[in-house]
């Protein structure tokens, strides 16, 4: 019987394929327990439809991304950040990146998950850094951040 995955089963098929199954399993397991409906032609036609506009949900996404990661590259975006520093510049505390992602959003309006800002180690040192953002999986950016002391 062939049957569209709804959701992911293991070891069978991932959400939106189109599969043959042995009659009993499709009935008893998958279809039952509603991992699974028959592929009628309705059922596909509707599944079509489905990956359409998740594709093109998808294309918007990139687009979205695209436009960020240029507006963060801009030479004129620089994330501007103040901490306590002892002489030689090191500073007392750190900068994680859940404050510099507070910081874009209130200097630029930029909201960024904190998760997005790709930093080893916090900074420690006054100056400026250049900070890695995955964006989306094929989409990577860079911002500057400059480290004031007060």
């Amino acid at each position: 019987m062939k049957v569209i995955f709804l959701e992911d089963v293991r070891g069978k098929g991932k959400r939106g394929e189109v599969k043959e199954v042995p009659d009993g399993y499709a009935q008893n397991f998958l279809i039952k327990n509603g991992k699974a409906k028959r592929a009628s032609r309705s059922a596909m036609s509707q599944l079509e439809g489905q990956q359409k506009a998740e594709e093109r949900r998808e294309a918007e996404e990139l687009e979205e991304a695209k436009k960020v990661k240029a507006h963060l590259e801009d030479d004129k975006t620089v994330v501007e950040l103040s901490a306590k520093a002892g002489t030689d510049g090191r500073l007392f505390g750190s900068i994680p990146s859940k404050q510099i992602a507070s910081a874009l959003d209130s200097q630029y309006g930029i909201k960024l998950d904190k998760r997005k800002i790709e930093l080893a180690d916090p900074i420690r040192v006054a100056g400026y850094t250049n900070v890695h953002v995955k964006l989306r999986p094929k989409v990577e950016a860079r911002i500057r951040v400059h480290v004031k002391e007060k």
